[in-house]
């Protein structure tokens, strides 16, 4: 039976050079089908999705692997059947930037996000960056609106809630750490991931995590946080 492929949390920087050995170590020894879904920003216009799709196409060129934009920007897209098949054989699936409430919201229990499941229980690679790591949790929270209920995630690691941008965010929405910490659920782990740096599992159980990139990940409770920096390890 096969294994699932790695996870990657990336706090920014998906497709672009920083992150490069980060993609190419998730897509190494699997097909080179680098499947990436702009869907988290379907509701910023034509422009942000162009972008997404341009740097994309760049980074595959770089890891000299094919690069296939599904171009799920809603549910109905999500329920499109050759969307879905678009996903099969792939080696690395990428969740990008935008908004994590839109892309939980229209993932969740489609053909699309079945799809994407299923080739990552079989051996691909998974990776969600800022709002595509969170949406990859089961906490998504709306950080603009601090006061709104979370809405539930993909839940492909239930155990985590992440706080992209964690360089950038404690200036943004101050009080975000002690907000997502407080009436935690036992046996879940928060963790604040900074710009340019992801946190990679490759157990079956995700239970192990390794931290890459050029900053910090930072395991947060309410008694304050602990930085870690790449190569360090946490369990879950």
């Amino acid at each position: 039976m096969a294994q699932p492929g790695p996870v990657a949390l990336v706090g920014s920087g998906e497709y672009l050079p920083a992150m490069l050995e980060l993609e190419a170590a998730l897509i190494a020894g699997r097909a080179p089908k680098y499947v990436q879904l702009p869907t988290a920003a379907g509701r910023e216009g034509p422009a942000s999705v162009s972008r997404w799709i341009a740097l994309g196409a760049q980074q595959a060129a770089r890891l000299g692997v094919e690069a296939v934009p599904v171009m799920v920007l809603d549910r109905d897209g999500a329920e499109d059947r050759g969307n879905a098949e678009l996903v099969a054989g792939a080696g690395l699936i990428y969740l990008s930037g935008g908004s994590p409430t839109h892309l939980a919201d229209s993932l969740q229990g489609t053909r699309v996000w079945a799809a994407i499941y299923d080739a990552w229980r079989a051996g691909a690679a998974l990776a969600g960056c800022s709002a595509g790591a969170m949406a990859l949790t089961s906490w998504v929270p709306d950080l603009r609106h601090l006061a709104g209920k979370p809405r539930t995630g993909l839940g492909v690691v239930p155990r985590l809630r992440v706080i992209p941008h964690f360089d950038h965010m404690r200036r943004w929405v101050p009080g975000v750490a002690r907000w997502a910490t407080v009436h935690l659920p036992a046996g879940v782990t928060v963790v604040g991931i900074d710009e340019e740096t992801a946190i990679v599992s490759e157990d079956a159980d995700l239970s192990h995590w390794t931290v890459s990139g050029r900053q910090q990940a930072w395991l947060l409770s309410r008694h304050g946080r602990r930085p870690l920096s790449a190569g360090e390890e946490f369990a879950l």
